[in-house]
């Protein structure tokens, strides 16, 4: 039976990997994985083994945070787990007949350490961000390697550009991460209903609640005509660390109460909390309001408006805010001015509003969720991408004998 490992660093390469594993698992390869930040949940929910110990931290991984957050990552021992990780993998040398890297340099790393073939998805970088990407050193020393087998890129762009820098043919597959949303998507219903808006705060604790509080002091001073009953829907997709009660009490400082276990309500406004599903929040929005890297991706291939809120840190800065409209386009919209400010704020809110007004107008909502579908084609790519590159991978592997496929997957030895 063919091995492979998947080498992931961040919360959305978690997902992508864990998609693609499950994909190749369904073919009859054994699949393990090493989520080198996180825990690897995604990996676990779908019945991947994952190398062991693993560890939670506040910024999700080593690149796009402030320099507080690069402080907390040193301080919080996070590049000394990452080392270790990476000295269990090079113990494990020859046990895999692929390692595939999902993720940056330090997947890319990760994977050559492994001593054996690899693959990469290289989908924390993109041409899109300057027009021509510059890879940190050694990364394209290491991509131009025989041992590097396939390189794959997270759009057209970039696979254009790396193509010509490497002088090798680097492929767009599309983005895995994009089917995790878009079969709720399809599941939408198409009957008349009320605008909506989803709140994505983000993943990282406790970065997350403070998040939240910001977007709850943005709701507030939305126009008072989305105040009205049943004009506005808003739903929130929380990280499971940010419980209730942890809600209530933030949310009670700003003006909200706890109508239930799931609801906060300020006058005419009501917030659906939820710990599950972002998927179906997605496709149920009009528009999104989000702190998140990953979930504002599946957002725009999804072809919805994205509003920024920038805030604090250590992760959603200013600088990862603008790097990120840079990747994703024109889709994505952030008011100026100081983050946090009341001014700030109120600037959001009117552009929350004019957002949601050209949705609902017959005359200018159909152009721009036109604009929108290109972008997202142009961006992050059609789904599929799950299955595209798993068939990419089963190229580069011996042949699976089918009867092994319904095995159980096997367990890491330590």
């Amino acid at each position: 039976m063919a091995r492979v490992l998947l080498l992931s660093n961040g919360h959305g390469e978690d997902l992508s990997g864990a998609l693609v594993g499950a994909a190749l698992m369904a073919r009859g390869v054994a699949v393990e994985a090493l989520p080198l930040v996180g825990h690897g949940s995604a990996y676990r929910q779908r019945g991947i083994a994952v190398l062991g110990p693993t560890r939670e931290f506040r910024t999700g991984g080593l690149g796009f945070t402030s320099f507080h957050g690069q402080l907390s990552e040193l301080l919080g021992g996070q590049v000394a787990h990452v080392v270790a990780s990476l000295l269990r993998l090079m113990r494990r040398r020859g046990r895999y007949q692929l390692v595939v890297a999902v993720g940056d340099l330090v997947a890319v790393l990760g994977a050559w350490l492994g001593g054996c073939r690899c693959a990469v998805y290289l989908v924390a970088y993109s041409s899109h961000y300057e027009g021509k990407l510059r890879l940190p050193w050694p990364c394209g020393w290491l991509l131009r390697r025989r041992r590097v087998s396939r390189i794959w890129s997270r759009d057209a762009l970039t696979a254009s550009d790396l193509s010509q820098q490497l002088r090798r043919p680097v492929d767009f597959l599309g983005n895995p991460f994009l089917d995790a949303a878009v079969e709720p998507a399809l599941a939408r219903t198409t009957a008349p209903r009320q605008l909506c808006m989803a709140l994505l705060p983000g993943s990282r604790m406790p970065e997350a609640g403070a998040n939240l509080e910001l977007m709850l002091r943005l709701l507030a001073l939305l126009p008072q005509a989305l105040h009205q009953p049943g004009s506005l829907q808003l739903r929130a997709v929380l990280v499971k660390s940010l419980d209730a009660a942890t809600v209530r009490q933030r949310a009670a400082a700003h003006g909200w109460r706890a109508r239930a276990h799931d609801r906060l309500e300020r006058g005419g406004l009501e917030l659906e909390l939820s710990w599950s599903g972002a998927g179906a929040a997605l496709a149920r929005a009009d528009l999104v309001l989000a702190m998140a890297g990953t979930a504002t991706e599946q957002a725009v291939g999804l072809g919805k408006p994205v509003l920024q809120l920038v805030g604090q840190g250590p992760q959603f800065t200013d600088g990862f805010a603008e790097a990120q409209r840079r990747l994703l386009g024109a889709g994505v919209h952030c008011a100026s001015g100081e983050p946090g400010t009341s001014m700030t704020l109120e600037a959001t809110a009117r552009l929350a509003w004019a957002l949601m007004a050209e949705l609902a107008d017959p005359a200018t909502g159909p152009e721009l969720r036109g604009r929108l579908a290109r972008t997202a084609q142009e961006r992050i790519g059609a789904p599929g991408g799950t299955e595209r590159l798993a068939a990419a991978i089963m190229e580069l592997l011996p042949p699976v004998d089918v009867r092994s496929a319904t095995q159980e997957p096997v367990q890491p030895r330590g």
